[in-house]
């Protein structure tokens, strides 16, 4: 079609797949193409070519448009006749001609771009056409697709498909073939002025002016490897806080996806290893395709291929290993020489890179320059490509990612590319070089270069210098990603730049000025950056200087050098060389990945590289040496080398004595005495607080949400019962831990998967799994045992969730990376639609990107205790995390929590620079574990006193030594304190703690406290004397118990060397108190690597409620003199801590500004640090008059996620709000009204007298530092607590950081946030773009998740990077969740209390309220006649009609009407009466499951029922018809037009004069027909406001047999029904009933039977089909009837009731062999003691029938519905049908449970005014009025008023009749309810009807209701009356009632008086019923 693509697919297969299918997608008859394929852009490096051109320009002279080959024949197709051929015009004759067009008002259809066109036959004008966006390239000439899709702009046709046939209809003449490329060649926009004119020529070629010019960088930067991708700011930071404010973390390449594997030590010779490039074309648009190899050349349309491009392509897959990967290509792989031959490594490097080289450009390195300088220089990559290395490469190291920043930096999205007069350019070359001078110059001696933060510095210089463009530019055009707008923000001054080049100059910078000025920039610093830029030709020449004068020594003072070529005629180079010591060190570091890291520092370790600096740091100078003087302490001298492999050392043998069982025979080991007992001391496990029920209840609405959604991804009402397996990482206490959390929750009990009282929490280890290669077995075995129970709901629980997020397809199986892709991302899990799967995480940013699988809406965020300053949730704990430990840094008095350590530092980098060789992590551990040994020494008191060994530790790791050892001496129970340690390497780690163990052993202190190694694939090994007293505190009896997770360590003095690459979830008791994360990595500066070390330290902190008599230490008075202090006093500084330990209160804040005010860690306004302060292990509380002199507390990021504390201040009180709908980064800004005090750990200042400490407000109080419980503090924290745990489970720990780490978090980027909230969240994930705006401290939770999804992009080995491979743009998983909270918050306590609460709501949703009440009026038989047996069949009609008919009503649901006279009854003494309305109110339910045989509402969605419920295969959903139904009947005087709707799918239940024509009626079957899957009776629903509720889904109730259901609906509801219930046939009424009630709706379906039962008589007759009787029953159902039930009779105990099939009832009931001779059939209603009743023994009966009727229309047709009834109908209907001497039979040994439904029903009466159509408070009384009067007119209809006017009034209109039921009230041929205080006796006026004796009966009135002439004088002269009682006559008018009157001569008899007539309340169109009452004479 035109399109040239030169880009490689990444196989055959796919590229033949993708071929077809666009091919496909542009040949459809669809205008707009489909969505599909809209992501799909096809895209590719340059290829490296020959002569500076590229393969794709060779490509383009195919084309014909620069060839000098004879041009390819080509015959136009010819025009249509009479169509115009003008040249400038198209063929409808319409100008195109841009000069024509300019001024013209153009219609561009959306996507849509106006561009130029060059027609051959007018060279000097353009044509203007309209092409669709995605057709045409971007400012780099990529991402077009395949095709054409253009407009004509002249006659407005569209749609053309192809480019030829556009080429045709525009007249373009050609007589070549068509092609895009030769002949769109410019974008068109309009000017200031409006005028259309020509703007930026199209890229075809990939290529423009300013690409072009760094093409060769674009060769070397595909020629030479980069870092790894893990390593995400390669360059990092050691500058002070506040140094600089752009911090936008960028990793190696943004725009980088597809990066190589880093070499092991760094060194990246220039080997051929492409890089895909994620190009942004548009914000938020990312594409990614990778080179790889492809199998052979592509197709014509891919003509980019060359021979060489498979080898190439070959090398490069070989190479992309991602970065803890453990397999390493020999092919690419340049490993450390002293483990390598150098030559082999050498010829490796050569062979790979002289291809890429110029020619005749190289250059050597010296040899001996690591041993000469001490250094391994970096040389990154600048601008042109780099000569070649020859030498001794080895100890030079390049990198590439300074490259990359340039060239992403000058990649600007397209909206920024074609907008005004002219285009936006990115920054010059020249610019770039400068700019970067002026970074590297404001760098500290010590800092670290961090890329983001140049890449920050060209995105704001750029800004800045097109800021008028981009603000105009940003408004339209900047697109909000899912629905927040987040547009690029003019930011403030450049950072360490001069002011003058914030903006851009004027004049663009030249190539000769670029010396000068960048010299000129760096003399301000000395020698410390160097520019090589005059007098260099080449970069080579620079780079051989630079090594000339290194090795000379003349670069000393120099950390960075610039080369600068800026030779004329050519493009200018550049390249940066790293010559500092401690950078360079960093920045080798910085390219291990962490597994390599960890790897280099165990062979070192196990060379013994590292015994010379282990012997330097032993040597404690003329203090002599720290083994000989603790030999001297001890017997024991005999240490052989700690670091040796090969032999176990006495050393490890002592610390296996201390651990063995022997070793538990201490002087203390001894159970405590009462007296030694600490009463304080307590730990909770099964404590649930608010917050976790909230964040449960959360979790459940989300899942209710996936369910009531219309995509029916989840079907809750399926399910019975809840399974789950909870998948964390493969740390063993993280296992146990979340095992016991699992046990102790109650869960499993309550899921009834256990008994009650667990035996072991062992049972609960089969519910958790390691992510191991175990985990396959158990998810394999889940997914098995899904699929075969598909009632059972199975919860995956992915815990700890960004630790494993590598995709399966990347790693080897072996590697256990990838496991979690494997498992949860399968095909099995996908689809399984009873799987649902909960990702729970504190760092959520790695599954928030562009292809994540998790939709935002299905995203949790824990929530904040507060809002607008009220509590929440009234949580008696705080919490406090990162965010806190930040403020803590500002607070200007007191020492911070988070602090570095200075004195450690000077000596690590000390020795640093004495042993260059050593991993940093090797000489900083031992320096520290040198520094803890000292401290030991020095404290215990066992060495000399003439030894000075305080000078040989630091003041941080002295008090935290002396706090480990003082505490447990405080403390009766010997309680003490928790010493986090936290060395990644496990090597070190091991050694660390055989060394600390060593040392303990030889001081004595083997019982003082335990030394814990932390290693996550080991369970914990504890001592036996502290296990003794673990148990004796916790009150364990077990004896073979033994703590396995670090919470049940609550209290237990010791250091706990935690170990791994990364903490896996392992939550820390309260007990910690200080958290040493001094050797931590600082070269992998993710947000989510620093913020999960960060939040080991996350700690809940308890407040207590106290007495106003009692208000806690806010008001204590400081017991000792802060001047006695001083820098070594330690153990005086500890007493002073132990009595100023922090408590809570919740008191309300006073109005005095002394209290309540004050800051917990006061900011202070300079952000350095206060690590040499002589009191470094104390925190502590400023007096008020300090407080109040701080400056408001500044805003800071905690996890940087999760805002906490609140914090207030005298001039401003601050909160800071975690919420979802409040910012997440945000400052404190909120004032809590009754706040609770907390004080915070006091370090005593030595000048202000004592004064009395002001209480503090209460930090944010959050959940626990356990998961899901935590430990109870004691009953009141007080500062004259004797265990020194209790004072300290209120204090948050301290922190102790590296100096580079403590510089960048607590540093504030140009937001306002910390500088690590900028950092790329996640190793796996790549950011979109370079342009992309900065975090907001305004963001919410859910804005910022909806920031990374649009600026983050997976990398290849990510496992959402296949997620986009479907084409859609919301590759969403419909049944994924993800839960994100803080670290240590308690999100394991609230997602198994989310399991517990889903499995009460699927047993809720299970089951149903059903009513379950006995009947009512029962009297004793006095017969006692058994007319059936109990286990009787079928009835004998002769039998049955021996049966007394019985007149009494005993439906419960009739409690409240009148009473049917019946001579044989004595009703009980009646209680007060009951109101109809309060029926359903107190009426009794039971709540029971549902039976598999229930009927079910809309929610109902199982795979069973598709197809019953319209997802039939064979038609649409919505596909039915309307047909008309028109018959005539007597009664209504007219004719009745009824609508049925039918169903495709049920259209052959009826019969139609032709196919589609006229309804002609129902089909009905003989009544000999039988069949054992078919229900012969039609079933009638009526139905009325339940569309949604209604029980119309019969599926499960018929067991699949084949029946007719009809719902008849009113006509203002079709469309709702039609809605919910498209594959149901529905029957509309006609307008005319909408406002009717039940009793019309059953007049019309009866009526509608019979005659459809006549014309199927007649159609059988007149047809050749089969005769005989038809079928002459039909069932009438209530909407409510649930579950039907059958009594069995053969059961071991009697009779039992059990749940049957509402098809087993209606076949037997069709079934029954005399069943035409009955009437009227029907089944007793359900309730739980009808087996029990001696009155229901009797199997079959005769009486009132309700809810669910088997009606036979053809016995019946004397006899019907009233049609204007509103209640009581089917009472009055079954005496008018008993009375007509038809056959009622009920049978009892069948049931019907209905369900209680609350909403709609024809029970459901509004009574409402005339006026207004609001409901309105109207009594009975105000029902009906005088004839003619002036009343309150109601919009009810006249029959409902009426009945219920003599519902609540009869009582008065028959005073004789009140609670007299030996004198009824005679109501003929009808039964009316009269309220339950009257009784009604009916009789039947027809000649020959059954009637009851009324011989010597006294009425007491007479309701005579619409008399016909069947009642005559001489039939009411039959009864009798008592004297005044009253008449009642009721008519349609006046006229018919003075007729009744005189008719029936009443007036003999009865005396009238003319105020006794009345009328309904309703005006004179809506037909009032009138009527008239008398005294009788």
């Amino acid at each position: 079609m035109g399109n040239s693509y030169a880009g490689q697919l990444r196989t055959t297969r796919f590229e033949e797949v993708l071929h077809n299918s666009i091919e496909a997608s542009l040949r459809s008859n669809i205008v707009v193409p489909r969505p599909v394929f809209s992501q799909l852009f096809l895209e590719a490096e340059e290829p490296l070519a020959h002569n500076g051109r590229t393969e794709n320009d060779a490509e383009d002279d195919e084309d014909g448009s620069e060839s000098n080959s004879p041009p390819i024949p080509y015959q136009m197709k010819p025009p249509p006749e009479g169509c115009c051929t003008t040249d400038g015009f198209c063929q409808a004759g319409r100008d195109l001609r841009l000069s024509s067009l300019a001024s013209d008002s153009l219609d561009v259809s959306p996507g849509f771009m106006l561009i130029g066109l060059k027609s051959p036959s007018l060279p000097d004008s353009l044509l203007v056409g309209a092409v669709d966006h995605r057709f045409l390239p971007d400012e780099r000439g990529h991402n077009a697709l395949l095709g054409f899709s253009g407009n004509c702009i002249g006659c407005g046709e569209k749609g053309f498909r192809y480019f030829t046939d556009f080429a045709n209809h525009i007249n373009l003449k050609l007589s070549t073939q068509p092609k895009k490329q030769k002949h769109l060649k410019f974008h068109l926009y309009r000017n200031n002025q409006g005028v259309l004119v020509k703007g930026a020529p199209i890229c075809w070629r990939g290529h423009d002016g300013r690409i072009r010019q760094m093409s060769s960088s674009l060769s070397e930067l595909h020629a030479t490897s980069d870092e790894r991708p893990s390593s995400v700011a390669l360059m990092r930071s050691s500058h002070a806080a506040g140094s600089y404010t752009a911090a936008s973390h960028a990793n190696a390449v943004p725009q980088i996806s597809d990066t190589p594997h880093p070499l092991p030590n760094g060194i990246i010779p220039a080997s051929s290893i492409a890089q895909a490039v994620i190009n942004h074309s548009g914000p938020g648009r990312p594409s990614a395709t990778g080179m790889q190899t492809n199998a052979g050349p592509p197709k014509k349309r891919h003509k980019g291929w060359s021979p060489e491009s498979g080898a190439n392509s070959l090398s490069e897959n070989t190479g992309k290993a991602p970065p803890s990967s453990s397999v390493l290509p020999s092919s690419t792989v340049i490993t450390n020489g002293a483990r390598l031959d150098a030559s082999a490594t050498l010829c490796c490097s050569q062979r790979s890179s002289t291809t890429l080289s110029p020619s005749g450009l190289s250059v050597a390195v010296p040899d001996q320059l690591l041993h000469t300088c001490g250094l391994k220089p970096v040389i990154f990559k600048g601008h042109g490509p780099l000569p070649q290395l020859t030498g001794n490469f080895n100890e030079v190291l390049i990198s590439s990612l300074l490259q990359s920043c340039y060239l992403s930096s000058q990649t600007l999205p397209r909206v920024y590319q074609h907008y005004g007069p002219s285009p936006i350019q990115p920054l010059s070359t020249e610019m770039q070089i400068l700019l970067t001078v002026y970074y590297l110059v404001q760098l500290g001696p010590e800092q670290v270069p961090l890329i983001e933060d140049l890449e920050q510095i060209f995105m704001r210089s750029w800004r800045e210098s097109h800021l008028s463009e981009i603000r105009h530019n940003q408004q339209p055009q900047t697109p909000a990603s899912q629905g927040r707008h987040y547009g690029i923000e003019a930011p403030p001054t450049l950072p360490g730049l001069p002011q003058h080049l914030g903006l851009a100059p004027q004049q663009p910078l030249t190539p000769s000025q670029l010396p000068w000025l960048a010299q000129l920039a760096a003399s301000s610093c000395g020698e410390g950056v160097v520019v090589l830029g005059e007098h260099v030709g080449s970069l080579a020449q620079g780079l051989q200087q630079m090594f000339s004068k290194l090795m000379e020594g003349r670069f000393k003072n120099t950390n960075y050098i610039v080369v600068i070529v800026t030779a004329s005629g050519h493009e200018t180079q550049s390249c940066v060389v790293v010559t500092g010591k401690h950078q360079c060190r960093a920045l080798a570091e910085n390219m291990f990945s962490p597994n390599e890291g960890l790897r280099e520092i165990n062979y070192q370790l196990s060379s013994g590289e590292a015994q010379e600096l282990i012997q330097f740091c032993s040597s404690l100078g003329q203090d002599g040496d720290m083994d000989s003087l603790l030999d001297s302490a001890t017997l024991d001298n005999n240490e052989p080398s700690p670091l040796s492999s090969s032999q176990e050392s006495t050393e490890e043998k002592s610390v296996k004595n201390t651990h063995s069982p022997k070793a538990s025979h201490s002087p203390k080991d001894r159970v405590l005495t009462p007296k030694e007992t600490c009463s304080e001391f307590s730990v909770e496990w099964r404590d649930i607080r608010p917050i976790q029920l909230a964040v449960a209840r959360k979790l459940l609405s989300h899942v209710c949400a996936i369910a009531d959604s219309s995509t029916q991804n989840l079907d809750l009402v399926s399910f019975d019962r809840v399974s789950f397996l909870i998948l964390v990482p493969p740390s063993e206490v993280t296992f146990q831990q979340t095992v016991l959390h699992l046990w102790s929750s109650g869960v499993l009990q309550e899921l009834g998967t256990l008994e009650q009282e667990c035996v072991s929490q062992r049972q609960a280890e089969r519910y958790v799994v390691k992510m191991d290669q175990s985990a396959q077995v158990r998810v394999d075995s889940l997914i098995q045992e899904a699929h075969s129970n598909s009632y059972t709901l199975y919860i995956l629980v992915h815990d700890h969730a960004h630790w494993d997020i590598s995709s399966a397809s990347y790693y080897s199986t072996d590697s256990g990376l990838g496991l979690v892709d494997q498992l949860l991302n399968s095909r099995k899990v996908r689809d399984a639609p009873n799987i649902l799967i909960l990702h729970v995480t504190s760092f959520p940013f790695a599954l928030q990107t562009q292809f994540t699988r998790i939709s935002p809406y299905n995203e949790i965020h824990w929530p904040s205790s507060f809002s607008n300053d009220v509590d929440l949730y009234h949580e008696r704990t705080c919490y406090f995390g990162v965010s806190e430990l930040l403020e803590s840094t500002r607070s200007g008095s007191s020492l911070p929590l988070m602090r570095c350590d200075s004195s450690f530092e000077s000596m690590a980098s000390a020795l640093e620079e004495r042993f260059p060789k050593l991993h940093s992590a090797v000489i900083r551990t031992t320096v520290l574990i040198h520094h803890y040994c000292a401290a030991l020494m020095a404290v215990s008191g066992r060495i000399g006193g003439s030894h000075n060994l305080h000078k040989h530790t630091s003041v941080e790791t002295l008090g935290i030594v002396q706090a480990l050892l003082s505490a447990a001496q405080q403390c009766p129970a010997h309680h003490g304190h928790m010493i986090l340690l936290r060395i990644p390497s496990l090597a070190l780690a091991a050694w660390a703690h055989r060394r600390l163990s060593r040392v303990r052993r030889q001081l004595g202190l083997e019982e003082s406290f335990e030394i814990i190694l932390g290693n996550p694939s080991q369970p914990l090994n504890i001592g036996h004397s502290f296990i003794d007293q673990i148990k004796l505190w916790l009150k364990i009896q077990e004896a073979d118990w033994v703590p396995r997770t670090y919470l049940e360590l609550e209290a237990l003095p010791c250091i706990l060397i935690l170990s791994g690459s990364e903490p896996q979830g392992e939550s820390l008791p309260r007990s910690l108190k200080y958290c040493d994360l001094r050797v931590i990595s600082c070269s992998y500066l993710q947000r989510t690597t620093v913020e999960q070390e960060l939040g080991l330290a996350a700690y809940l902190l308890k407040t207590e409620s106290r007495s106003p008599h009692n208000p806690g230490p806010g008001s204590d008075l400081l017991e000792s003199d802060a001047e006695k202090l001083s820098s070594t006093d330690i153990e005086e500084e500890e007493s002073q801590e132990n009595e100023s330990s922090p408590v809570s209160s919740n008191q309300p804040n006073q109005s005095s500004p002394d209290v309540g005010t004050l800051d917990p860690f006061p900011t202070q306004s300079s952000t350095s640090t206060s690590p040499n302060v002589p009191k470094s292990t104390m925190d502590t509380i400023p007096p008020p008059s300090q407080a109040q002199t701080q400056p408001p507390a500044q805003s800071s990021s905690q996890s940087f996620l999760y805002p906490q504390l609140s914090l207030h201040h005298p001039s401003q009180s601050l909160t800071q709000t975690y919420s979802l709908a409040q910012p997440i980064f945000q400052p404190l800004a909120q004032t809590n009204s009754q706040p609770y005090f907390q004080t915070l750990p006091q370090h005593q200042v030595s000048h202000p007298p004592p004064q009395p400490l002001a209480p503090v407000v209460r930090p944010r109080r959050h959940p626990s530092k356990s998961t899901s419980s935590s430990s109870s503090s004691p009953r009141a924290s007080s500062p004259h607590l004797s265990c020194s745990w209790a004072r300290g489970v209120s204090r948050p720990p301290s922190v102790l950081l590296p100096r580079s780490l403590y510089d960048i978090i607590t540093a504030n980027d140009g937001s306002g946030l910390p500088r690590c909230t900028s950092f790329l969240p996640h190793m796996s994930v790549a950011w979109a773009s370079s342009f992309r705006p900065l975090l907001s401290k305004m963001m919410t939770c859910t804005e910022q998740s909806l920031y990374y999804r649009q600026w983050t992009v997976p990398r290849p080995y990510h496992m959402d990077s296949n997620n986009r491979t479907e084409g859609r743009s919301d590759n969403f998983h419909p049944r994924r969740l993800l839960l994100s909270g803080p670290p240590q918050v308690g999100k394991t306590g609230a997602y198994l209390h989310f399991l517990g609460i889903l499995s009460r709501m699927l047993i809720r949703l299970m089951e149903v309220d059903i009513y379950n009440e006995e009947e009512i009026h029962f009297s004793v038989q006095k017969d006692g006649v058994q007319y059936n047996p109990a286990n009787a069949l079928w009835p004998d009609p002769d039998v049955v009609k021996t049966l007394p008919f019985d007149y009494t009503v005993h439906d419960p649901k009739y409690d409240d009407i009148s009473l049917v006279y019946c001579p044989g009854y004595k009703p009980a003494s009646d209680a007060n009466p009951v109101h109809q309305e309060d029926v359903c109110l107190r009426r009794r339910t039971t709540r029971i499951k549902l039976s598999k045989y229930a009927a079910f509402n809309t929610y109902h969605h199982c795979e069973q029922c598709h197809l019953y419920l319209g997802f039939n295969p064979r038609y649409q959903i919505y596909e039915s018809t309307l047909h008309a139904f028109t018959f005539t009947h007597l009664l209504l005087g007219e004719e009745i037009q009824l609508y049925f709707i039918i169903p495709k799918s049920k259209e052959h239940y009826f019969s139609f004069n032709q196919p589609g024509g006229q309804l002609e009626g129902m089909r009905l079957p003989l009544a000999a027909d039988r069949s054992p899957d078919c229900i012969k009776s039609p079933i009638f629903t009526p139905t009325t406001g339940r569309h949604e509720h209604g029980l119309f889904n019969l599926y499960h109730a018929m067991d699949g047999a084949s029946h007719l259901h009809i719902l008849v609906i009113k006509e203002y509801e079709m469309a709702v029904y039609k809605k919910y219930w498209p594959n149901h046939i529905l029957l509309v009424l006609p307008p005319v009933f909408n406002g009717a009630g039940i009793g019309a709706a059953h007049f019309l379906i009866k009526e509608l039977s019979y005659h459809n039962l006549e014309l199927e008589r007649t159609r059988r007759q007149e047809g050749s089909g089969p005769t005989g009787d038809v079928w002459p029953f039909i069932i009438l159902a209530d909407d409510s009837c649930v579950m039907w039930n059958a009594v069995d009779f053969d059961a071991r105990n009697g009779p039992v009731e059990h749940g049957a099939s509402l098809k087993q009832v209606l076949q037997h009931m069709e079934d029954c062999p005399h069943l035409a001779h009955y009437g009227l059939c029907g089944i007793r209603k359900w309730s739980s003691r009808v087996l029990t009743d001696p009155n229901t023994r009797e199997p079959f009966s005769r009486g009132h029938l309700h809810d669910f009727l088997l009606l036979n229309v053809d016995r019946s047709q004397n006899v019907q519905y009233d049609q204007n009834r509103f209640t009581c109908h089917d009472v009055d209907f079954t005496l008018r049908l008993h009375s007509a001497g038809v056959l009622i039979c009920r049978f009892n040994n069948f049931s019907v449970m209905k369900k209680q439904i609350a909403i709609g029903g024809y029970r459901t009466f509004i009574i409402k005014t005339k006026m207004t159509d609001v409901p309105t408070s109207v009594g009975p009384s105000q029902y009906v009025c005088a004839p003619d009067s002036k009343h309150l007119f109601l919009a009810t209809p006249a029959q409902l008023l009426l009945e219920k006017y003599l519902q609540h009034t009869s009582h008065k209109l028959f005073p004789l009749s009140t609670k007299n039921y030996e004198h009824p009230v005679l109501s003929v041929d009808c039964y009316i309810n009269l309220g339950p205080e009257v009784t009604v006796c009916f009789v039947s006026s027809r000649p020959h009807s059954v009637n009851i004796c009324t011989t010597g009966l006294l009425f007491s009135g007479l309701l005579l209701c619409f008399a016909d002439a069947f009642v005559t004088p001489s039939f009411l002269k039959k009864f009798t009356f008592l004297k005044g009682a009253t008449l009642c006559v009721i008519s349609a008018d006046r006229s018919s009632l003075r007729q009744t009157v005189g008719r029936l001569e009443l007036e003999e008899e009865w005396r009238f008086r003319l105020s006794d007539e009345f009328q309904t309340a309703n005006a004179k169109e809506d037909r009032p019923l009138f009527f008239l009452t008398g005294k009788h004479i």
